[in-house]
């Protein structure tokens, strides 16, 4: 199928990229960087630099986000630069933005336009004229029908759904008629704003040795190096906000970010990382965080980095799980939804437990939150007898 040059330059990730406009497809990293800062550099430059500030800053929007064929090489050039910069943290940063932004596109497009992205992605996707009813719903006593104008095969959708991993999203929790899955343009914008997401990380086996080859022959182009050299001083100045640091205090009012038990740092990981959270995941550190007096305030930013992160409903949710006053999940709860790494973090404390003195006997830690307060135990009971914890 033919698609139309404007769609390319609003969404460069298409596959027709390399149909339409060969001459840029052909080229390799190296020419194509060189030929690109030979012709119009400052505004090139000033607009990718535009994309990193934002990212850095955990914005969800690019001001002034403009669609011609100046916006393909942007796309490309912040795609090599993730590439040589090599740094996940980053990579994460720029692909939540860069999808989020898609995603406020592709939600305004035009049905058949937005079919014809599906279409050109190889998406096996059904598009209709006029709505089609796939359901009922009764909601306070008011029946309310469900439409949509889009059906997409079900392996398609599981593809594009596998790292949303909200309970809703399920396929068993979505209606099926012959293989195909009723899905809403909302929704559907949602699945492509996830395979943008992905085209911004590394893959495992790509060669640390290949980056750095192709890293020292981008730095002899001077404007690629200045422009690499400025992405650099502003992540230094930003990253801190970014690194992952506890400074919370528990209800005994000490720091207690040493003291964390590895399911919670396997969340926290994943959080600094921009991956995406399950829902338990995400019920369990809040409640988690609010029980050792975690700020309001300072658990929404936690958030921030997330894909699908919007402040409002955050800000909600952790207000509403304070007044509730949740208790957080004990450790057989979390091993029922696999969310327990005492294994994968090789924790002796959670593995083996500790001998009881007044029960002469071996314990185990039952809950995450009594981790913390034995640590914080052991810890004072170094302190005044003058030992220092084992390395």
């Amino acid at each position: 199928m033919s698609i139309r040059h404007e769609l390319v330059q609003h969404y460069p990730w298409l596959p027709s990229l390399e149909n339409l406009y060969p001459d840029i497809a052909s080229k390799n990293p190296n020419e194509f960087i060189s030929d690109i800062f030979s012709n119009n550099p400052i505004e090139i430059q000033e607009r990718i630099l535009a994309f990193f500030k934002a990212s850095f800053n955990n914005l969800e929007q690019i001001d002034d986000y403009k669609i011609d064929e100046i916006n393909i090489h942007v796309y490309l050039i912040i795609k090599i630069l993730l590439y040589v910069l090599d740094d996940k943290s980053i990579s994460n940063r720029m692909a939540n933005l860069y999808s989020k932004v898609t995603y406020s596109e592709l939600i305004k497009e035009d049905n058949a336009y937005l079919n014809d992205i599906c279409k050109d992605l190889k998406l096996d996707i059904l598009h209709y004229k006029d709505s089609i009813k796939y359901g009922t719903i009764i909601i306070k006593d008011q029946q309310e029908e469900l439409t949509s104008k889009f059906r997409i095969y079900y392996t398609d959708y599981l593809r594009l759904s596998v790292n949303l991993r909200d309970e809703f999203r399920k396929l068993v929790n979505n209606p099926l008629r012959d293989g195909y899955v009723f899905i809403k343009k909302r929704s559907l914008s949602r699945l492509l704003q996830e395979f943008v997401r992905e085209k911004f990380f590394l893959k495992d086996g790509d060669d640390k040795s290949s980056i750095e080859a192709l890293k020292k022959k981008l730095l002899k182009i001077k404007e690629f190096n200045e422009l690499h050299e400025r992405i650099l001083a502003n992540w230094e100045l930003k990253k801190e906000d970014f690194e992952y640091s506890i400074d919370f205090k528990s209800t005994y009012g000490s720091d207690i970010s040493t003291y964390l038990p590895p399911c919670i740092k396997e969340i926290l990981s994943k959080i600094e990382e921009g991956q995406n959270l399950i829902h338990n995941e995400r019920l369990f550190i809040v409640w988690f965080l609010i029980a050792v007096n975690y700020q309001v305030d300072t658990i929404i930013n936690l958030f921030s980095s997330m894909p699908d992160f919007n402040r409002e409903k955050t800000a909600y949710q952790v207000n509403y799980a304070k007044k509730k006053k949740y208790t957080p999940y004990k450790c057989s709860t979390l091993k029922s939804f696999n969310l327990c790494m005492a294994k994968k973090f090789k924790d002796k404390l959670c593995l083996e437990g500790f001998l009881s003195r007044k029960l002469n006997e071996q314990k185990y830690i039952t809950h995450p939150l009594f981790y913390v307060k034995f640590n914080q135990y052991q810890n004072s009971k170094r302190s005044r007898t003058g030992n220092s914890p084992k390395k």
